[in-house]
């Protein structure tokens, strides 16, 4: 089977990572801006953060047969510091419109704080007057609250439903964000948020109808095979091969698809890999002989 990855953080991800992602059938990944483990001080760290996600790492996925598509946003853990919360903002449109964009975020609440609420609302103005998709990170605490506050906002700032993904959903969440119309997209960790059982679980209960499976994989304790290792456990548990399909594949082709900036027909095809390629003069080889492959 091909899988989609639409919430990975690649940045923190290794060449072995690519490399595995690849054997297990990963075809796509979607790198949401975050945050980066410890806050950015200048505005200059920013710029340097976005271009990396449309440059660099576009290009070092692509040198495994990966396609690369990233979301640019303010992320709401970085939102507190207003002054610096001023100026990202203001990046937010240089970068949105860039080739590989496929959405606004990840962006929403950490602690629901007043300053989180500005910046989330900035973005999802900017994003429902550019008919842009939105990525929402949903807060750790107080999470049922924090979604249905982040669809209310969504809603009234004139963002589609269908343009909105919820992510970080649990039990206690899904019949929230499925109910609105909005994408309920799941993060699988080892050992918090919620686990491959947990998320079969989940398919078996509710369908497979606007649910994503992502591994939101990170500088943490996380694994970038999440995707394919739940599709495996669902094919183990007898989820339908379809439904397979949907959750690990097709919802989030077609979730971040409407941003235009997916080619459906290049993604379908085998993948095109010319490790004889550089980027800024820079490759992903250490003295290894290039794979040239189709």
């Amino acid at each position: 089977m091909r899988f989609f990855d639409p919430h990975i953080h690649m940045t923190c991800r290794t060449t072995n990572d690519l490399e595995a992602m690849a054997a297990a059938g990963i075809r796509a990944v979607i790198e949401p801006a975050f945050w980066g483990g410890q806050p950015r001080t200048r505005v200059g760290s920013f710029v340097d953060y976005f271009s990396s996600l449309i440059g660099w790492e576009r290009f070092r996925a692509s040198q495994f047969g990966i396609a690369h598509y990233c979301t640019i946003g303010l992320n709401s853990k970085e939102a507190n510091d207003r002054s610096l919360a001023k100026d990202v903002l203001e990046l937010i449109p240089r970068y949105a419109h860039k080739e590989g964009v496929v959405a606004i975020g990840e962006i929403g609440f950490d602690e629901m704080t007043e300053a989180e609420e500005y910046a989330y609302q900035w973005q999802l103005e900017f994003a429902a007057e550019n008919e842009m998709v939105v990525m929402v990170h949903s807060p750790h605490r107080d999470k049922k609250r924090g979604i249905v506050k982040s669809i209310e906002m969504a809603q009234k700032a004139g963002v589609p439903m269908e343009r909105l993904v919820i992510d970080h959903n649990n039990e206690e969440t899904v019949e929230d964000t499925l109910s609105s119309g909005a994408w309920a997209a799941f993060t699988i960790y080892p050992h918090t948020k919620m686990c491959s059982d947990r998320m079969v679980a989940v398919v078996e209960k509710y369908g497979p109808e606007r649910i994503i499976v992502d591994s939101s994989a990170d500088w943490g304790i996380s694994n970038p095979l999440s995707v394919p290792e739940t599709g495996a456990l669902m094919k183990e548990r007898g989820i339908p091969a379809e439904h397979i399909e949907l959750t690990t594949w097709q919802n989030a082709l077609d979730a971040y698809a409407q941003s235009g900036q997916i080619d459906v027909e290049a993604l379908l095809a085998p993948a095109v890999i010319d490790q004889t390629k550089t980027f800024l003069e820079s490759s992903v080889l250490r003295g290894q002989d290039p794979v040239i492959a189709e």
